[in-house]
């Protein structure tokens, strides 16, 4: 069925892929953004889409969109360079801003996706990470400000469920990359890319054996419209499961973009998880969905994104 739906942090990576894959579908969406961290080029290719409108706000001040049947709340600065530079901003997107778009979904009996991350599990002691691990996060360290504001809005999004009825979903995502990437945003495969196109030596933080896994951002968006069209209120994560070092990823980036780019070492950041992998079994159960994008192939089809960027 055919509806209005509303992005929050349209003009941001993901945020911006997901306005396409939902016009796609034959949606009509509203976007809404405040520009703290996304960027208007990610939707000037949908400037004369009739079935695109865009509102410059910010979620944290209450605003009406009109009417809509589905809210997509993917809000909030994602990468440590803009969580660590905005953090009180970040804060009280992920509490005020996540309130706000609850009571506009409840005010509308609209359903409700929640964009969460894996950070909710800080440095895993559980491995890989499944949806029923509580965490082990540090609430008062400098990644706190994303990590905790991500927790308080599915302490939120649950109770907006519980005690109002709002029908709601929560998405815990894990390393996503891809054309829209900002290139400066700290993050791994950014950092790799752009630093191997440039001819700059890779930086790994501590010794490269800490994990993480990738996954590519059409993949992503092909599970969270999956999981817009389930009925699954409890915490669904969604990654890539196949686990690499960091030093191995920098070699698959020099390997992709056939840079002759040292590798250095450097120390690593306060609360930087050293492993970070997660368990699909209930996505693939539930939803049918597994990401079917391997690294070398996302990386591929990120190159020429990156290499325009620098240039």
């Amino acid at each position: 069925m055919l509806q209005r739906v509303l992005v929050t942090g349209a003009a941001g990576f993901l945020g911006s892929h997901l306005c396409d894959a939902l016009l796609a579908e034959g949606h009509t969406v509203v976007g809404v953004d405040n520009f703290c961290t996304g960027h208007a080029s990610n939707l000037s290719h949908l400037a004369s889409e009739p079935r695109f409108s865009f509102l410059e706000q910010d979620i944290c001040k209450p605003f009406d969109s009109g009417e809509v049947s589905f809210l997509f709340n993917f809000a909030s600065p994602a990468s440590p360079v803009d969580y660590t530079r905005l953090g009180v901003e970040t804060l009280l997107v992920g509490s005020a801003g996540t309130i706000n778009m609850l009571d506009l979904a409840r005010r509308y009996g609209a359903r409700f996706l929640h964009a969460s991350t894996s950070e909710c599990y800080g440095d895993p002691d559980v491995h890989p990470q499944i949806e029923a691990y509580w965490g082990h996060v540090n609430p008062i360290g400098p990644r706190s400000v994303y990590d905790e504001a991500k927790r308080f809005s599915e302490a939120a999004v649950m109770a907006y469920h519980r005690y109002y009825g709002v029908d709601t979903r929560l998405l815990r995502i894990f390393n996503t990359y891809g054309p829209r990437l900002q290139i400066d945003d700290g993050r791994v495969l950014s950092n790799f890319m752009v630093q191997a196109l440039r001819g700059e030596p890779l930086t790994i933080y501590g010794d490269g054996s800490q994990t993480r896994s990738f996954c590519y951002v059409s993949d992503l968006i092909d599970g969270i419209l999956r999981l817009s069209r389930s009925d699954e209120h409890l915490p669904v994560n969604m990654g890539n499961p196949v686990e690499w070092t960091i030093l191995e990823c920098a070699k698959e980036v020099l390997a992709v973009t056939g840079s002759s780019s040292d590798i250095v070492l450097k120390p690593l950041p306060q609360d930087d998880p050293t492993r970070r992998c997660p368990d699909i079994t209930k996505a693939r159960t539930l939803l049918g969905w597994e990401p079917e994008i391997n690294l070398r192939q996302g990386l591929l089809k990120s190159l020429q994104y990156f290499k325009s960027e620098i240039a």
